[in-house]
């Protein structure tokens, strides 16, 4: 009597995974800039601009702060990420950025330097982000947190935490406190791709229970 075939995990490397699907990019292979990380599986759905993510969803990048994305999450088509680089002085009677327009302005670009700087922008793992959310710098979101679509988020997001509007304020939690714990504690999005593919209907319907008892060695 033949065993059964094992499981075969998804491919992290296939930029577009879907076939007949070239709107649906996995980022991690796409991604080519040094100041963007990305974890394993997290894509982008654009019909149009799948694979200019870079150039049309991260904006202002310039660095030295970087854009983390961990891994597994879904961004939906239009979401964005303002990084530091949009920054303007606020301290003076204008905001205008003179010296980037050329002439004798250009005598005061030190007026552009050291603008505040709010950071990295961390997004963590399994997070679904929704239609045309905007990013603001800085913001680091939660494991397994929701951004709903159009939401403008400009601070933190808690793990499991749900947040819409403009700004963006947090709606509910997906779990009470003690299961983010073992959700966190669980951490399904770091087992090994073959262990995670023989329980992705654990992971993706199962309680808090039968993830612990699936994880490997247990919890």
């Amino acid at each position: 009597m033949s065993s059964a075939p094992a499981p075969v995990p998804a491919d992290p490397t296939a930029l577009h995974p879907m076939p007949g699907q070239p709107r649906v990019v996995q980022l991690k292979p796409l991604v080519t800039s040094e100041l963007i990380e990305v974890g394993d599986y997290a894509y982008y759905d654009d019909p149009e601009h799948a694979t200019e993510f870079e150039t049309r969803n991260v904006l202002y990048h310039y660095g030295p702060e970087r854009l983390v994305i961990g891994k597994f999450c879904a961004l939906a088509t239009g979401v964005r990420f303002i990084m530091n680089g949009s920054n303007h002085r606020m301290d003076g009677p204008s905001t205008f950025p003179f010296p980037t327009l050329g002439g004798s302005w250009t005598d005061h670009f030190d007026l552009l330097t050291n603008l505040p700087n709010r950071g990295d922008t961390v997004i963590g793992n399994d997070v679904w982000i929704g239609y045309e959310a905007v990013i603001m710098p800085g913001v680091r979101i939660g494991h397994g947190a929701i951004i709903s679509a159009r939401s403008v988020v400009v601070s933190d997001v808690p793990d499991y935490g749900i947040v819409g509007g403009n700004p963006a304020r947090l709606i509910r939690t997906r779990y009470e406190e003690e299961d983010i714990a073992r959700l966190l504690a669980v951490a399904w999005w770091d087992w090994p791709a073959e262990h995670l593919t023989r329980h992705i209907r654990t992971v993706m319907s199962g309680t808090v229970a039968e993830l612990e008892a699936a994880a490997p060695g247990g919890v």
